[in-house]
């Protein structure tokens, strides 16, 4: 995949069929975008391009608070994975913010990613005070010689909303793991490189991974989660703990999840841990044995959670994939 960061000095090497939007979280509504973006690049001999921008404009214009599903890195390698050719990450400059809606679509769709299909959602917009909408650019696809296809909303058949980003954030801030990760198509996870921490997992006998989530990434309450984590080419069941560990008087916010059947020396590797379950909240105990004690019950908890029966132990867990 080629991953473009500017718009300077960049035009794409073949044509194209470009969706456009955020993309935070990849979720289900975009990857029903994606389905649609796929079906006609083989149909049509074109490549797969995704047009995003680096930071949400709402955020950079302080519509909304900060706290991404995914962040870049996450968002680039998750598209890679789904066969993307081509994701221009734009940043969100003067420059593009009063660009009107058809030198969007002259300069950056047609001449820069040489689109020769368009996909979006029904309720995409874009240009200067988002002028630009679906109808605009089904009047535009004659002249600069392009196809629309709009696409609806994916809805989540429980509540009946539309599948979106917010949704999602809405489900996250509870921990309604099962939720989310239903809404995402597949498990929330949080992506880092495994650091030491202060070993206190290892002295009280349940060795742990830490990991220090990135700043811009939404992460759901503090507390006790049953999750799996792939790592050195495997997959471990376990449980994670997000939050600052108070009983240790932890100040700084970080994860650290203990492996179950694993005793290698992971210092250094990237992690993909996902949150699959809320377990409980994050509390101060009144001494370590006590957190030790209830440590424990929680190693317990999660055993029966992904094993409830001595047989399942030898079966692959994976819900999602």
């Amino acid at each position: 995949m080629e991953h473009q960061k500017s718009i300077e000095n960049f035009t794409y090497s073949a044509d194209s069929v470009v969706t456009l939007g955020k993309f935070d979280g990849v979720h289900r509504g975009h990857r029903k975008l994606l389905a649609r973006v796929h079906e006609i690049a083989r149909r049509r001999s074109l490549h797969a391009a995704v047009f995003t921008f680096s930071i949400s404009p709402q955020i950079q214009l302080g519509e909304r608070n900060s706290g991404l599903l995914m962040t870049n890195e996450e968002r680039a390698v998750f598209l890679r994975e789904r066969d993307v050719d081509l994701l221009l990450e734009c940043p969100f400059t003067d420059e593009i913010r009063n660009m009107s809606a058809e030198e969007f679509v002259a300069e950056i769709l047609v001449r820069k990613m040489r689109a020769k299909a368009l996909v979006i959602g029904t309720d995409f917009h874009f240009g200067k005070n988002r002028a630009g909408n679906p109808r605009f650019l089904q009047e535009c696809a004659q002249q600069y010689n392009f196809t629309v296809d709009i696409i609806q909303k994916e809805k989540d058949t429980e509540t009946g909303r539309d599948i979106s980003s917010t949704f999602i954030r809405e489900m996250l801030e509870i921990g309604d793991m099962e939720k989310v990760n239903e809404l995402l198509g597949y498990p929330f996870f949080v992506n880092g490189t495994i650091v030491h921490g202060r070993h206190l997992g290892h002295t009280l006998g349940f060795p742990t991974i830490n990991q220090i989530p990135a700043p811009e990434k939404m992460l759901p309450p503090h507390g006790v989660y049953m999750s799996q984590t792939l790592v050195g080419g495997k997959v471990y069941q376990g449980i994670s703990n997000i939050g600052v560990k108070p009983t240790v008087s932890g100040d700084s916010l970080g994860m650290e999840t203990y492996l179950f059947d694993c005793s290698l020396d992971l210092y250094g590797q990237n992690a993909r841990v996902e949150l699959l379950h809320y377990h409980r909240p994050e509390q101060k105990f009144a001494s370590i044995e006590e957190l030790q004690e209830r440590v424990h019950k929680d190693i317990a908890d999660a055993d029966d959670y992904f094993f409830p029966s001595p047989e399942s132990r030898y079966l692959t867990f994976g819900q999602y994939l």
